[in-house]
């Protein structure tokens, strides 16, 4: 499971959308259909560099346009707010509700492009969300989260801004894997509701049913819906709809979900933004079979990870901080899937360009692990890596670097003996081991380098 944060704006959209897909399956009207809610509206930095007039405080085509093809934004009252990936806007004054457009439009340009600094991170503000204000009178809680265990659920009626305030009167359950939402369990978050209507009990157990089942078949890792609402619908019923989302995705089930996610942004992590060689192996891995992945954690760091598998590389770093060494780790970096010759060629120059550009005169090092491969060609693989090294042979020994190789797996042996004859012909200190050591163990042996000095 990776779990991978996306904007509210895709967020209430997919969600909306299986909502409106699994009501259809059951003959019941849509969320949509019920209440005629309008889309949402999405303004970003980079839509708005389109516009010629960016920067000069002329971006009246812009806006125009999006009314244009949004006419509600002039017709209803409106709600308008970062959709950064950050929490507690409302609390920090980042919650526009019940403006009209041309405060909307005020608003965002007074802010886009800012920066701000939220939980102790600073960054950028570069999206907005756009919505209609809906008039409420009550809000709940709701929050869905997958852990080892199962699916906790919690429920409050104490939802919006103060609910960490009126924690204890949240009730929860856990579902486990292979069990489903009982009615039972509905009832016990139910219980102490202050609105003991018959009408709304019914209308939340059925509301928190359905999004229990589409958290389930979705692959969601968290919906949390903070607050949520019971709104009459023009048929004189009642129905609950979420006004402010968090959606967390399981991106390992990226494959599964293709057509759903199709149009959905994996947006970096609030005041993160991707460095050139990030890009480019982001880049590599859309365009191979693969799996390629890094992420630089402290460019100045002397620990610096190549990993075979996503389990693998997670238990390495895991292992380099329960030694005491976090501050060290430079980056996250993982290879599987059996890429080819080239792409792990590519993959492994690019990372140790990164583990030689900001040299210091301390030693570094260079782990080559990963546990014993199903399919994996481990000859293949270290082919590529082993001519990356070659081509930064001079800047590794600048550098004092060492490596440190584990592996096992298909062609393992010759693998190992073409990473002990590369040591020798440049003359750099490769240390290599096959599964007949244990997998983190040339984590150890890395720190006793590195101490040594």
């Amino acid at each position: 499971m990776a779990r991978k944060k996306i904007r509210e704006f895709d967020g209430k959209r997919l969600f909306l959308r299986q909502l409106n897909d699994l009501r259809a399956k059951q003959s019941m009207p849509s969320a949509e259909a019920k209440f005629h809610l309008p889309c949402l509206v999405q303004i970003s930095e980079s839509a708005l560099m389109e516009n010629k007039h960016y920067g000069t405080g002329q971006d009246s085509d812009f806006f125009g346009k999006l009314a244009g093809d949004n006419p509600w934004l002039l017709q209803k009252k409106l709600v308008v707010k970062p959709d950064m990936l950050f929490g507690k806007r409302g609390k920090s004054g980042l919650v526009q509700v019940s403006k009209e457009w041309d405060q909307v439009i005020e608003f965002v340009q007074a802010r886009m492009g800012s920066e701000l600094e939220m939980g102790g991170v600073k960054g950028r503000v570069t999206t907005f969300i756009v919505e209609p204000f809906v008039e409420h009178d009550c809000e709940f809680y709701l929050c869905m989260q997958a852990n080892r265990n199962g699916d906790q659920i919690l429920f409050g009626d104490c939802g919006g801004m103060d609910v960490e305030e009126n924690w204890d009167t949240v009730k929860q359950v856990l579902v486990s894997v292979e069990d489903t939402l009982s009615d039972e369990q509905i009832v016990s978050l139910l219980i102490g509701n202050r609105n003991q209507s018959s009408d709304l009990l019914h209308c939340l157990a059925a509301f928190i049913n359905d999004v229990f089942s589409v958290f389930r078949k979705g692959d969601y890792t968290l919906l949390e819906m903070n607050p949520f609402t019971v709104l009459k619908d023009k048929d004189g019923g009642i129905d609950a709809f979420p006004l402010d989302i968090r959606v967390e995705l399981d991106s390992y089930a990226t494959f599964n979900n293709m057509n759903e996610w199709n149009d959905i942004e994996f947006p970096e992590p609030w005041g993160r933004q991707k460095i050139a060689e990030e890009k480019a192996i982001q880049n590599l891995d859309t365009k191979s079979g693969a799996s390629l992945k890094l992420s630089v954690l402290n460019p100045n760091g002397h620990i610096w990870t190549m990993v075979a598998g996503g389990g693998a590389s997670v238990i390495y770093a895991d292992t380099v901080v329960d030694l005491g060494w976090g501050d060290e780790l430079a980056n996250y970096a993982e290879y599987s899937g059996n890429p080819s010759t080239e792409e792990t060629y590519l993959f492994a120059k690019t990372l140790l360009g990164l583990a030689t550009k900001n040299l210091d005169g301390k030693k570094r090092v260079v782990l080559v692990g990963g546990g014993v491969a199903n399919f994996t060609d481990v000859a293949a693989t270290f082919t590529g890596i082993i001519q990356a090294i070659k081509d930064l042979a001079g800047k590794l020994q600048e550098g004092k670097t060492k490596i440190f190789v584990r592996r096992g797996g298909p062609n393992y042996e010759r693998g190992l003996r073409l990473m002990t004859e590369l040591g020798n012909e440049i003359s750099l200190p490769i240390e290599v081991f096959g599964p007949e050591v244990n997998m983190t163990k040339i984590v150890e042996l890395a720190i006793e380098y590195l101490k040594d000095q």
